[in-house]
Formats: C-alpha cells, sequence, structure tokens
C-alpha cells in the first residue's frame, strides 16, 4: 500500500509541478470574465467537470452541465469549458463548433494540446499527463488508462477554485450558502 501510494502520489505532483502557472492565470481570467459558463467532458473526464461546474456554481457563477435539461444556450460573453484528454473527442469538438458559432468562448482542457480540439480552442489549459491515448506506447504512470489525467483534473480544478474565491472576492461561507439543503 505504501508503495503504490508514493508512486500514485509521485506521478500526480509531477504532472501537477509541470502545468503552466500562466495558462493557469489564463484560465481563472477567462472563467471569471464569463457571463455564463457550460461545462462537457466524457466518461471519467466528464466526471471531474461536473464536479468542477458544482464548485464554479457555488462561487456564485452561472454554471451548467451540458446535457442538463436547464442547460442554456451560449452566446457571445459565454464559454464553453471541455476537458478532451487524448486532444480529440467527435462530440466535444461538435460541441466548441457549436458555442463558437453562436459567439462563445471555448476553453479546452488536455493532456495533448496539439490535438484538434485545443487547436481550435480559445483558450487551452494542458494537463501533462497519461491518458487512453498514450498510456500503451509509453506508459509514463502506476495507474492505467487515464487515471493519471483524471486524478490531476480532480486537484487542478480545486486549484483554479481557490485562485478564483480570491479572484472574485468570495469565502467558504459564501459558498457553503449557495450548496443545496434537499440533500
Amino acid at each position: 500500500m505504501e508503495a503504490l501510494k508514493g508512486n500514485v502520489l509521485a506521478d500526480l505532483k509531477r504532472v501537477l509541478d509541470g502545468i503552466d502557472p500562466a495558462d493557469v492565470d489564463g484560465a481563472v481570467e477567462v472563467i471569471a470574465s464569463a457571463r455564463r459558463i457550460a461545462l462537457y467532458g466524457v466518461g471519467r473526464e466528464g466526471l471531474q467537470i461536473k464536479g468542477f461546474a458544482m464548485r464554479l456554481f457555488h462561487l456564485g457563477l452561472d454554471a451548467h452541465v451540458v446535457g442538463d435539461m436547464t442547460t442554456p444556450p451560449l452566446g457571445a460573453g459565454d464559454l464553453l469549458i471541455v476537458s478532451a484528454g487524448p486532444g480529440d473527442f467527435s462530440t466535444v469538438r461538435a460541441l466548441m463548433e457549436t458555442a463558437q458559432a453562436a459567439g462563445a468562448r471555448t476553453l479546452c482542457v488536455t493532456a495533448e494540446p496539439n490535438g484538434d480540439c485545443p487547436q481550435r480552442a480559445t483558450s487551452v489549459l494542458t494537463v501533462p499527463a497519461q491518458t487512453m491515448a498514450n498510456d500503451r506506447s509509453a506508459p509514463s504512470s502506476v495507474l492505467p488508462m487515464g487515471s493519471l489525467y483524471e486524478g490531476a483534473l480532480f486537484i487542478l480544478f480545486e486549484i483554479l477554485i481557490l485562485k478564483l474565491v480570491k479572484h472574485l472576492g468570495s469565502d467558504a461561507a459564501a459558498m457553503r450558502a449557495r450548496h443545496t439543503n434537499l440533500e
């Protein structure tokens, strides 16, 4: 257990240390300036995106998960945040095209900045982690498939929230006040 834990934590630290702080600050600015935010990811990336959407909502931002019945249309001043770890998913690409055609900006979080989705995005946040796109050719983690990328997303999204709390002048009490009471 201890050896595995140490390997996993070392892998996560390596990935997080490889994220460009300027890209993180740029993402904070883009998110903070958006009128409305929609978020989308597939599979386990999508689970991380949904958690991020929830925290953005707790911050008081107008944040929605694509596919939910209450997700409003995007337009000028809005932002679509997508995760495309391997660099391209047809659904992500299609949603980006739709959002951009409506005048919205796009932020693509990815491990492959040269992929089709990040190349089309307004902004890119690169998370240099193993995904399912490269786990067989040159595995760089003890974690299987895209788990390293997905685990790094969770931590990165929490870091973004902490930076947004400061940027927006919010605090934990204000966030807690927006948490549902229907649980």
